[in-house]
């Protein structure tokens, strides 16, 4: 890649801020202060060698603009270098490109770049006039979904990459994280990576923590450089009061909503739509059932407070998770004042292939059988729609043989699945009254609650799973005769039996 870090100053030693000064003149517009913050941070950047950089600023705040500004800036310093634009579609990445090539061409420091190929001067990509032959362009304009196998870059500009339509649902957004990875067979080793954009949802490739609930151990940026300009900053203050007046900020904050305003304005990775399930009303605890036996008494708590009732949801799937449904088992606890617990919930066709001499739908029970044991639980309602009706018999037999005394339920479900699931869970969540353990947390869970929309279509097999054991009512049923009972932990409910009779 061209030295361009000790180069002259851009072009003809004209510093980056300066090179935008002159276009803005030319153009008969004021250079705003938060464009001059930017094209310091991205020319001290370039200079001194970061190349993992990463520019959140506010919609509207002409960053797009600026980094096609830089894009002719370093051409103007090194035409040998190689640039590939990437956007969520080809239009996006196509007007970069055009506004980079029109500015070349009307920019009194880079008029130089103009070739005298009319073929190599093109919207979608175009050829600076250089020293070198090289079989790639100047500048190249890519979607998402094109093809950039085989293509050399020294500077890959992602452009508004993540946008609602690559990142609204979870598939969605595995796919964009893997067209990006290949980003790294197109960049020379020591080549730039500039990403430009504002966040779409929660699970923005942006943010600056993992999400552990989606497997991450780190995000998706992590070690980039990175500079955020939110509109309103911490002072209160428009970051372009010019344009962003208090008044104009108010307007687009109550015609787009909280969440989309905070998403596009402010940078905060929150889900742009308004969500019903939100995951943040989750009261957090960490603790471990505790089942003790006092003579003829067991009592099982949670934190200290005393568990009376309980119920388990088994909602089974056999294809792996990664290709259909899951096979979601969820636990839920309660006390005496009706507070819920959430205690496990646990994908089963996500943990390993079956042994050689054992079915999957064996398999699954038997990991089913564990979790009743495990977590004391007296029974568990297995959904039988469709492949379900023949596991409560098989799972009855595996409880047996495991010596586990617990109930096998066979539930069918009649109700639309959304309406079970709000209807489940609405009321508790605005009520501050379901707890969840930090396991829970960590899983699969809260991206079904972030990303969940009545009617979505998005993956919902836990959320089902939770609100099956949420609707049950509190199982209070007598252990099998076969095997033996052990000592139930649930306290009794004292009965006054009507004596109506004269003795």
């Amino acid at each position: 890649m061209t030295p361009v870090a000790s180069a002259p100053a851009g072009a003809a030693g004209t510093e980056f801020p300066v090179f935008i000064h002159v276009w803005n003149r030319l153009q008969g517009f004021a250079t705003p202060p938060h464009h001059l913050r930017i094209a310091r941070w991205l020319e001290r950047s370039w200079r001194s060698g970061d190349r993992h950089l990463l520019l959140m600023a506010f919609r509207s705040s002409g960053k797009s603009t600026l980094v096609g500004l830089f894009a002719a800036w370093l051409l103007a310093a090194a035409p040998d270098l190689r640039i590939l634009v990437l956007s969520a579609d080809q239009a996006l990445a196509r007007r970069m490109v055009r506004n980079t090539r029109r500015l070349i061409e009307r920019h009194p420091l880079t008029a130089h770049l103009r070739p005298d190929r009319p073929d190599e001067w093109a919207a979608e990509q175009f050829t600076v006039a250089r020293p070198r032959e090289s079989r790639e362009p100047s500048m190249l304009a890519r979607g998402l979904s094109g093809n950039i196998t085989g293509s050399r870059a020294d500077i890959v500009i992602c452009d508004d990459v993540e946008v609602p339509n690559t990142s609204d649902t979870v598939t969605k957004r595995a796919d964009l994280r893997e067209r990006l990875g290949e980003i790294d067979y197109v960049l020379v080793p020591d080549g730039l990576q500039l990403y430009v954009g504002t966040p779409h949802t929660y699970y923005t490739l942006y943010a600056d923590r993992a999400r552990p609930e989606t497997g991450e151990e780190a995000p998706f940026l992590a070690g980039f450089r990175r500079l955020e300009l939110p509109l309103v900053g911490d002072d209160g203050r428009s970051a372009w009061p010019e344009r962003f007046p208090s008044r104009i900020i108010e307007r687009i904050r109550k015609r787009t909503g909280t969440n989309k305003f905070l998403a596009q304005m402010q940078l905060q990775p929150v889900s742009v739509s308004e969500g019903r399930l939100d995951p943040d009303r989750l009261r957090a605890y960490d603790a471990e059932l505790d089942r003790r036996e006092s003579g003829e008494e067991v009592r099982l708590t949670l934190d200290g407070r005393r568990m009376v009732s309980a119920a388990c949801w088994w909602d089974p799937a056999f294809a792996p998770a990664e290709r259909g449904d899951g096979s979601v088992i969820a636990a839920v606890f309660a006390d005496g004042d009706g507070q819920r617990f959430l205690h496990r919930v646990r994908w089963l066709n996500r943990r390993g292939a079956p042994a050689p001499d054992e079915d999957e739908a064996t398999r699954q029970c038997r990991a089913v059988a564990r979790f009743l044991d495990e977590h004391h639980l007296p029974a568990v309602a297995v959904e039988t729609n469709g492949l379900g009706r023949f596991l409560p018999g098989l799972l009855r037999q595996v409880l047996r043989r495991d010596g586990i005394p617990a109930a096998v339920i066979e539930v069918t479900s009649r109700r639309p699945k959304d309406v079970r699931i709000l209807e489940a869970l609405d009321a508790l969540l605005a009520a501050g009254a379901l707890h969840a353990h930090r396991d829970v947390l960590a899983s699969p869970l809260v991206t079904e609650m972030r990303d969940w929309r009545p009617g979505g279509g998005g993956s919902d097999d836990g959320l089902d799973a939770v609100a099956g054991a949420l609707s049950m009512d509190p199982v209070r049923l007598r252990r099998l005769p076969d095997p033996p009972p052990r000592p139930d932990w649930r306290p009794a409910r004292p009965y006054s039996a009507p004596a109506d009779f004269e003795p």
